[in-house]
């Protein structure tokens, strides 16, 4: 069964770092477009970033360019996020997501939280 296990959750201040991975198993990960998700409360799910394969082409939420990149592994098949100036804003679960033409896999999330 495919597993996508999202980790490094936690609570930040603003303006801190925080950095989110996502192991996948028990799926060719190297097809795979990977991306991350969020959904804050009341708020519909965004998409925040995501990275192709191969070519590592990425792309952003115009509310996390110049903070947030994204990057993957696939030897660790691990996608990571690194998020920089964290915000209050930014306060969300986050997903993993892979998609492979028809194919789409979500992880369960995992809370960040921006707050003095």
């Amino acid at each position: 069964q495919v597993q996508l296990v999202e980790s490094g959750g936690g609570l930040v201040q603003p303006g801190g770092s925080l950095r989110v991975s996502c192991a996948a198993s028990r799926f060719t990960f190297s097809s795979y477009v990977m991306s991350w998700y969020r959904q804050a409360p009341g708020k519909e799910r965004e998409l925040v970033a995501s990275i192709t394969n191969p070519g590592g082409r990425t792309n952003y939420a115009d509310s996390v360019k110049g903070r947030f990149t994204i990057s993957r592994d696939n030897d660790k098949n691990t996608v990571y996020l690194q998020m920089n100036s964290l915000k209050p804003e930014d306060t969300a679960v986050y997903y993993c997501n892979a998609k492979f033409r028809s194919y789409t896999y979500w992880g369960r999330g995992t809370q960040v939280t921006v707050s003095s």
